[in-house]
């Protein structure tokens, strides 16, 4: 496949970029700053300089002959809640309207735990948690064929190629959550139109999403 990967800058889309190129897949390298590319062209990807508050018309180009497209971008923890509204909401919205224009079928999106449970926001970063809620509802409405994966808590500890569904708690390394993106993608007709909360646990990605269903 050709993916193009929003956010490829990050440790998740770095993680996910190494993956998908050693099993063979293309990848174009969305990335906000021109000096981030050589560190994702040595990964093997196709770097692609990124601007999310263009509008879809112009970002559409940019998607053009791509099989999916992977969001996990994010503003980040150092900018203001401006920036997450324009970014993690407007930004993500913008791109599967683009999406639509260049004709891509697939989208996957990269959320957070217990995004649609508004009583488990977190009060630290709720607003990154409203931009998620409305951006995953959008994506359901969107038209595209869709998968939105719903990660706990973050770590970087080594990647265990395991983990549960439907948690109350719990965390999920950034090795693993490339994994899980990586295993949706490459199963489209299982995973489409589903939404995968994970942590993780004692079973393989695949076994865990059949039993999800």
């Amino acid at each position: 496949m050709k993916i193009f990967v929003i956010g490829a800058h990050g440790q998740v889309g770095q993680l996910l970029i190494a993956r998908l190129i050693a099993s063979g897949h293309q990848v174009s390298a969305g990335i906000r700053k021109a000096t981030q590319a050589p560190e994702l062209a040595a990964l093997g990807a196709d770097p692609v300089q990124l601007d999310l508050t263009q509008q879809p018309k112009e970002l559409a180009p940019l998607f053009n002959k791509h099989d999916a497209i992977v969001f996990t971008a994010g503003s980040g923890g150092r900018t203001g809640d401006d920036q997450t509204l324009l970014i993690d909401l407007d930004g993500a919205v913008k791109s599967m309207a683009a999406a639509k224009i260049a004709e891509v079928p697939r989208y996957v999106m990269v959320s957070a735990l217990f995004v649609e449970d508004r009583a488990k926001w977190p009060e630290s970063i709720k607003p990154y948690y409203a931009a998620k809620y409305y951006a995953d509802h959008w994506l359901e409405y969107s038209g595209l064929d869709w998968t939105i994966l719903r990660p706990g808590t973050l770590s970087n500890a080594v990647g265990t190629g395991l983990v549960t569904m439907q948690p109350t708690s719990g965390s999920v390394t950034r090795a693993d959550v490339a994994t899980m993106i990586q295993t949706v993608l490459e199963n489209p007709v299982e995973t489409n139109h589903h939404k995968y909360s994970f942590v993780n646990g004692p079973l393989p990605f695949t076994e865990a999403i059949k039993k999800a269903d």
